[in-house]
């Protein structure tokens, strides 16, 4: 069936492949007698091979696992490789006439005496012919006489066995199932095993029967032997024909309805060209292909429906049968396990550290964790529940992720918990804090106790941290144990554990085996495997073991001995001295057995691969690999010369060998092999992968990964065999990106990179990964952004290439985004934010000028609703922004950092504290339990604890160890928060609390409070360490000394020169011993004295150094800056460092030399420390900055106004710095000339007015107008800028000659401009004062427009006018601060419906029919002016949403833009009121002006925003512009037969009220 078979691979195969992988499935074909040479089989193994392989698809296929070829001819029929004892020798007894007989017999069955029980064992055949596997040519004639001479011994040899059984069955003494082994063909082996003996369900195998009906008459045929079975004599083989015939049988009996019969002609077989054979070959493939399909379907869906517990049980069982089978052997160690146990049990009843297993690899810490589990059971009692992870030996336990989720899920099965949430299980943060609440919860239940088993973390892969343990916690609850075992001295993870762990009881060291427990094992081992040794054998193995005493060493002595015969000579058996030595032989026994070469390069693909490799594809590496296959066919040819490929056989037989150390593990839902003890994968490296030979093999792989040689595509060879080069096809599995739309090839998306990084192809890796935007796209989605960074990341660190880099930080700012969106992103967010975000580079960078075309492509041919970012306008990369840190939901209060547990301390206004790992800003700890805002947190014990206080009342004890509530302490109201409400001593081990009506003590432990002292003015202070009083600061500068340890007060004096100032903030000095203070007046003091220091205004912060040598005093806009010394303080510059606005806190770095401020600005600067010039501003936070912590090179700044922190880097590369984006960008903000000049005003001063050039990033004017600005506006086309004062006078500048201002006078009496409307063809002005509309011509000049006199004045509405609009007809839409809203036309004030707060602003269309408007609350209106009907109410609810800013009609009046208090601008349809899309942009947005394809606008951050947008005639039904957020919008629409609100005034000035309409509603979530 070879022609079939050969099909079959051409053309089922291919499709079939596909087919899976759109489903998610890999489709592995393994035929084991494609590509097989006689001279493979020396040793008789095939056919047990080829019975382990299909009980190994049984074991692992969820589709169809069995198909079976079956034509004419019964097949070879092999002779049986062992014969136990009693049956060889009985069959012997039945020869014994023939001595000739019995002698081949005995000459070619060995008794092995290692066997129990003994059997006769074949020998391999090079045994007695050393030449039949020699095909060199120079040993051709000795080759051909030993392979003839073999044919004839085995012909013998089957014939007297099978007399022999025959006469056996005769006699009663073989029963004939036994009698049928010495007859029976492979065929009929593998259909037994793989369909009749088969238990699964019956859609799992497919048969296909050839028949020929006139075979018998073409016996003569010079091919007749490939279709029948034909003797040496040359006539048919009645006996296999009879065998045939009873097998076919037996098959139609028990599986009928899935035999697939074809007849075909003889003739058409042995003609190739013959047309009804190649229709013959379709109709098979066709049928193989459609049969396959539909039961891979079918089995798929099953399998679907029944995995919600069947990958859980699995996973269970497996650990449970791998625990017991270890177990088995097990010997010793009865006193470590017995001090583990009693341990155990002593920590049931209270709470305690996880115990922890160390040694060195190989030193049976695998073995011992599995006898402890079943020993725990009988010491914690039946109804303990034991969960037992063998780490890294199952698909699941790989990766920490899968790890948690099947611990979480068989912990709250057992206990009848409640299940995680898909949410929670796919995110891995989530994930990690139900699995500590689910072990608190099973704590609390009244049933047995649980016991956690987490064997070799060094095991882990390093994805998620793993490694850094966070995850696992370090104090169990009563009843809850957790037990960890890992490598010893060292070891990094040992390491971390000791750093969490601090207690020596919870450490057990794991030592060497003595020579008595070595032979236990031997004993023990060799018994289970049904094995033993002969006294040499015995000898050597042990005295092996006692050189090293390592139980790992004996296991590789064992599983070695295992193979050993009775009869194998001593001299020919090795024994190590060391575990290295012993996996060296292992690796030199499977070149000898396999070939060094496809050892060499199997092994090696292996461990060079990132993450391991499944068996289909290691398959199709290998038969890309020309040297293994050069190899292979050094001496014969391939059977094709078409297709060329690694006979299954050969890997079947090396994977055998290799046994237990090849490991499967779990990767992106796949199951790949992996060595499984260290030391072999550092062999294979020693050995195998020297840099050159690494380099190939990343070569290979890459190219297999890449799909250089799949679908067909030919890879020419040079065989040795065929001496010219073969161009072939390898028929290896083909690598799209996406196999549909929804499967990703997430194992290219995973290797591809790694491999083309280290085979040095570094320009392609650029153009085909980091520069190839459908590839970015693709594994974000796949595989997370996270997946992503970690490539880019790994690039850059092996590249030295900006362009790498800026993608990467890219993705870095791009993450928390991200983070935020729940589901599926939409992949128009990933080419909308690269693009903003590259797009500063374009031009500098080929690589990244390529990117932002692929994402302006990508944008400009959607199929929906998009926003196509002309400019950059997002945070760009490679600057001093690293990343942002989410995870509070609202402002964050506090930041704390203990330099020596590199743990930083957030509290937020919720009452929620995050603890972060600053290293690698991971979350350790989320402590919930204050309700209120946290106003103070204190780190003590070296980073062990926290002490915190909170608005609800409450100060909370934690441990930062285990991330738990110590204990919580009630007390009243707090005190001022700009002094310190906490103060720590730890010698003595108490805590001062400030609250408004005293200060008490408490007693850290306990939380006993130790006394209190009453005072409502006074500011408490202790300097920590020392023996001093405490100080207590009052208003005049009262100064009262009290005892720290009782609280009795003490002496009181007043200082000099402060009159009725009082302190502000005071600040402890532990190495100067002294205490720091400020006062309103703007003193400081740090000794007593106040005569010497003083600044202008209040003090509203001190900071100070870690070292104390400098002091930084905040006061309005300016920080002060002090050197400390022990005898005095005195300032740094002549000059304080100044902001534009207050100052709200400061960092000092003196190991960096510099000293950081934040401003209410939003500006973040960096000073030198030791000159005072200001080195770099940092604008991007978005609010004010109300704390800075320092890091090293790294800044975390924080906002009591915003979620997030963020990490600036100190040291960023200059030369990404962009041009600067307009600095403190207000709401007050006007554009003109397409965005390229931006008017604002000056940051702390509202009398002037800044004329910012965007793209020179630099200021060109300054306009100072003598009075605080209140209204700004440009007019595009007159281009003339509009500035409304306080003082009731509108400035205005023409934008060329700035100089030349006109003057609009107020009207009497002065009042205030309280809005400015422009006309949209811009000859109308409408000023609104407090009580008075103006309306003004604006008409043409010589230079530049003039405007005459008002002509029209209205008496403005009760309330103050905050918004207005003006129509070309001199009509007003008026907008009020108390939410009213007027059109008045013709001296007629007709309302509006009102909003229920602000109107903020009004928009009309360019054809002035209708008019938008915005308020600061969720609803916007959009009105038909002409009809004066409400065309539509959108109202919209965020997570963030605080009213619009501004509003903008498109030119031609389909749409409206938005930019709105939520950092989104969002576009709506004007004639259905629909929402169109929505961008996130970072930052508010206060202006926007329409273009010809899209709107110009300014973010509160600066940036210019230039924005091209499209939209469809016609949108899809499933389209959701709300796809990454979270928010949700109704809109209410009017019917189109509604009659118009605006008429004539009813009598006595009255109008009358408008006719409730039926309104249409849809929403859109």
């Amino acid at each position: 069936m070879s022609t079939e078979r050969d099909a079959l691979l051409d053309n089922a195969y291919p499709e079939l492949q596909a087919f899976c992988q759109t489903l998610g499935l890999v489709f592995e074909v393994v035929d084991m007698r494609w590509g097989v040479r006689d001279a493979i089989a020396v040793d008789h193994m095939t056919t047990e091979l080829c019975l382990r392989e299909i009980q190994s698809c049984q074991r692992v296929s969820v589709g169809p696992i069995f198909t079976a070829l079956i034509g004419n001819r019964y097949g070879y029929r092999p002779i049986p490789r062992v014969i136990e004892e009693q049956e060889f020798e009985l069959l012997l007894s039945k020869l014994s006439a023939d001595e000739s007989a019995t002698q081949l017999l005995k000459d070619w069955f060995w008794k092995d005496e290692n066997s129990v029980p003994p059997a006769y064992i074949l020998q391999p055949i090079t045994t007695h012919l050393p030449h039949y596997s020699d095909t060199r040519p120079e040993s051709r004639l000795q080759h051909q006489h030993d392979v003839a001479t073999w044919w004839s011994t085995e012909t013998q040899l089957s014939r007297l066995l099978r007399a022999a059984a025959l006469q056996a069955e005769k006699e009663g003494e073989f029963s004939r199932e036994l009698r049928h082994r010495f007859f029976k063909s492979v065929t009929e082996w593998e259909i037994e095993q793989g369909l009749l003996a088969s238990q699964q369900s019956n859609a799992c195998v497919h048969l296909f029967l050839r028949e020929l009906p006139d075979l018998s008459g073409s016996v003569s045929h010079k091919s007749s032997s490939q279709f029948i079975d034909i003797k040496e004599d040359g006539y048919i083989d009645t006996e296999a024909q009879e065998l045939l015939s009873s097998l076919k049988m037996k098959i139609c009996n028990n599986n009928s309805i899935k035999l697939n019969v074809h007849t075909v002609e003889f003739n058409t077989l042995t003609d190739p060209c013959n047309k009804a054979h190649a229709q013959y070959l379709q109709t098979l493939c066709q049928q193989f292909v459609s049969e396959m399909k539909q039961q891979i379907l079918q089995r798929h869906q099953k399998s679907r429906a029944e995995e919600k517990w069947a990958w859980l049980l699995q996973e269970v069982a497996h650990h449970m049968a791998l625990s017991a089978s270890k177990c088995a052997v097990f010997c010793g160690r009865a006193d470590l396990l017995n001090s583990i146990c009693e341990t155990t049990k002593e920590q049931d009843s209270g709470h305690h550290a996880p115990l922890v297993v160390f040694g060195p690899s190989g030193i049976g810490k695998t073995s011992l964790m599995c006898k402890l589990s079943q020993e725990l059971r009988h010491t914690l009692g039946e109804d303990s529940v034991l969960v037992l992870r063998l780490l890294g030996t199952s698909p699941m336990s790989s990766e920490i992720h899968s790890v948690l989720k099947s611990i979480c899920f068989q912990i709250c099965a057992a206990y009848g918990l409640k299940h995680p949430t898909l949410q929670t299980v796919n995110a891995y943060e989530d994930l990690v804090r139900f699995f500590h609440s689910t072990l608190v919860a099973a704590s609390q239940k009244k049933a047995g106790s649980l016991v956690l088993i987490l064997d070799s973390l060094d095991q882990l892969s390093p994805t998620d941290g793993a490694h850094r343990l966070h995850w696992l916690p370090k104090e169990c609850s009563k009843g809850v144990h957790i037990i960890v075992s890992t490598l010893g001295d060292g070891n990094p993870i040992l390491k971390v554990l000791l750093g969490g762990i601090q207690n020596p009881d919870s450490y057990f060291a794991v030592g060497q085996l003595s020579l008595q427990q070595g032979e236990q094992v031997i004993h023990t081992y060799m018994a289970a495997a049904g094995r033993s040794l002969t006294p040499a054998q015995h000898s050597l193995i042990l005295s092996s073991f006692n050189q090293c005493g390592h139980p790992f060493l004996l296991k590789l002595a064992l599983d070695a001995a295992r193979q050993w015969t009775s009869y194998t000579p001593v001299p020919e058996l090795q024994g190590a001295t060391s575990t290295k030595e012993a996996v060296s032989q292992l690796y030199e026994r499977l070149e000898k057995q396999h070939g060094k070469v496809l050892v060499t390069h199997a092994l090696g693909f292996i461990v060079s691969s990132r993450s391991g490799l499944t068996e289909a594809e290691l398959r199709d590496i290998l038969s890309v690999d020309d040297e293994v296959l050069a190899d292979i066919y050094q001496y014969w040819p391939p059977p094709s010369r078409s297709m060329i490929r690694l006979p299954p056989l050969l890997w079947t037989r090396l994977r055998y060998d290799l046994g237990e150390y090849l490991v499967e593990r779990q990767v992106d839902g796949n199951k790949v092999l992996g060595l499984y003890h260290r030391q072999f994968i550092e062999m294979v490296q020693e050995r195998y992968l020297s840099a050159e030979q690494k380099s190939r093999r990343h070569h290979v792989l890459a190219d297999f990964f890449k799909g250089t040689w799949s679908q067909g595509v030919r890879k020419p060879i040079c065989l040795p065999s065929l001496k010219t080069s073969l161009n072939a096809d390898r028929k290896v599995a083909s690598q799209p990106l996406w196999f549909t739309d929804n499967v990703a090839n997430l194992r290219k998306l995973r290797e591809l990179p790694f491999h083309l990084l280290h085979a040095g192809r570094r320009d392609e890796l650029k153009h085909s990964f980091i520069g190839n935007m459908e590839w970015l796209v693709c594994k974000t989605r796949a595989c997370g952004i996270r997946s992503v960074i970690e490539d880019l990341c790994m690039c850059a660190e092996h590249t030295d290439c900006p362009e790498v880099r800026l993608v990467r930080d890219a993705f870095l700012l791009f993450k928390p985004t991200v983070d935020f969106i729940e589901g599926q992103m939409d992949s128009c967010l990933l080419y909308t934010e690269l693009l903003a975000r590259l797009h500063f580079f374009a031009d500098s960078y080929s690589l990244i000028g390529s990117l932002c075309s692929q994402c302006s492509d990508f944008l400009s041919t959607s199929p929906n609703p998009t926003l196509i970012p002309l400019s950059g306008f997002f945070q760009p990369p490679g600057g001093p922004l690293k990343t942002t840190l989410t995870g509070f939901n609202k402002g964050i209060t506090v930041l704390e950092l203990c330099s020596q547990s590199r743990l930083l301390l957030v509290g937020a206004e919720d009452g929620r504290m995050i603890v972060w790992n600053v290293n690698d800003t991971e979350v350790i700890h989320t402590l919930t339990g204050h309700t209120a805002e946290v106003q103070c947190v204190r780190v003590i014990g070296k980073g062990s604890r926290c002490v915190s206080s909170s608005c609800d009342q409450t100060l909370r004890v934690w441990s930062l160890v285990t991330g738990k509530q110590l204990h919580c302490i009630k007390e009243g109201p707090r005190g001022p928060q700009n002094c310190a409400l906490l103060h720590m001593e730890e010698e003595r081990g108490i805590i001062y609390s400030r609250t408004t009506a005293q200060l008490n003590a408490w007693q850290l432990e306990t939380g006993a409070l130790l006394f209190c002292i009453d005072s409502e003015t006074a500011v408490f202070t202790v300097i920590p360490g020392g023996d001093e009083p405490g100080i207590a600061l009052a208003e005049g500068g009262l100064l009262t000394l009290w005892d720290r340890g009782t609280g009795q007060l003490g002496m009181t004096s007043k200082l000099c020169h402060l009159g009725r100032a009082v302190p502000t903030c005071t600040l402890p000095l532990r190495t100067h011993r002294r205490l720091a203070a400020g006062f309103s007046d703007g003193s400081i003091s740090t000794d007593g004295r106040f005569d010497a220091q003083k600044v202008a205004s209040s003090i509203s912060f001190l900071v100070v150094a870690k070292d104390e040598r400098f002091l930084c005093a905040g006061h309005g806009r300016s920080v002060a800056v002090f050197q400390l010394d022990p005898s005095l303080m005195k300032r740094c510059f002549v000059n304080d460092l100044e902001h534009e606005d207050t100052a709200l806190t400061a960092a000092v770095g003196t190991t960096q030399g510099v000293l950081i401020t934040g401003s209410k600005n939003e500006v973040i600067r960096v000073w030198s420390l030791s000159s005072g010039v200001l080195l770099d501003s940092f604008s991007g936070m978005g609010v004010s900055v109300t704390a800075l912590v320092l890091v090293e090179d790294t800044l975390i700044s924080a906002s009591r106004h915003a979620y997030y922190l963020k990490l600036w880097h100190l040291q960023y590369d200059r030369r990404n710095k962009t041009t600067a984006p307009v600095p403190a960008c207000s709401l007050l903000t006007a554009v003109s000339h397409r965005g390229e000049y931006v008017y604002f005003l000056k940051p702390g001063d509202r009398k002037k007015v800044v004329v910012w050039d965007y793209l020179q990033g630099s200021s060109v004017d300054t306009i100072d107008t003598s009075a605080e600005v209140c209204c700004l506006e440009v007019a595009q086309l007159k281009k003339l800028l509009f500035c409304g004062v306080r003082s009731g006078t509108v400035l205005v500048y023409p934008l060329e000659f700035r100089l030349d201002a006109m003057c609009i006078p107020p009207p009497e009496p002065l009042q205030k401009v309280c809005s400015i409307g422009l006309s949209k063809l811009e000859d109308r002005l409408a000023v609104a004062y407090e009580d008075t509309i103006l309306v003004f011509d604006i008409n043409p000049g010589k230079d530049y427009p003039v405007i005459p006199g008002p002509i029209h004045k209205l008496t403005a509405p009760q309330h103050t006018v905050s918004s207005i609009a003006v129509l070309s007809d001199c009509s007003l839409l008026c907008g009020l601060e108390s939410g009213e809203v007027s059109f008045l036309k013709d001296s007629i004030a007709v309302p509006l419906q009102a909003h229920s707060s602000q109107i903020t602003c009004l928009a009309i269309s360019n054809h002035e029919i209708h008019a938008f408007v915005g308020s600061q609350d969720s609803i916007q209106r959009l009105w038909n002016l002409k009809l004066g009907l409400l065309d539509h109410e959108m109202k919209y609810k965020s997570f963030f949403f605080e009213g619009i800013l501004c509003a903008a009609f498109s030119q031609d009046d389909q749409y409206v833009y938005t930019g709105s208090h939520d950092r989104s601008i969002k576009v709506w349809h004007t004639g259905n009121g629909s929402l169109l899309a929505v961008q996130y942009v970072y930052a508010s947005v206060p202006r926007i002006v329409a273009t010809p394809e899209g709107f110009i606008a300014v973010s509160h951050l600066g940036y210019i925003i230039k924005e091209r947008f499209i939209s469809p005639e016609r949108i899809r039904a499933q389209y959701n512009p709300l796809q990454n957020s979270r928010d949700e919008y109704t809109v209410t629409s009017r019917e189109r037969a509604a009659l118009p609100l605006l008429r004539a005034p009813a009598q006595q000035g009255k109008s009358n009220k408008p006719t409730p309409q039926r309104s249409q509603s849809c929403a859109v979530l």
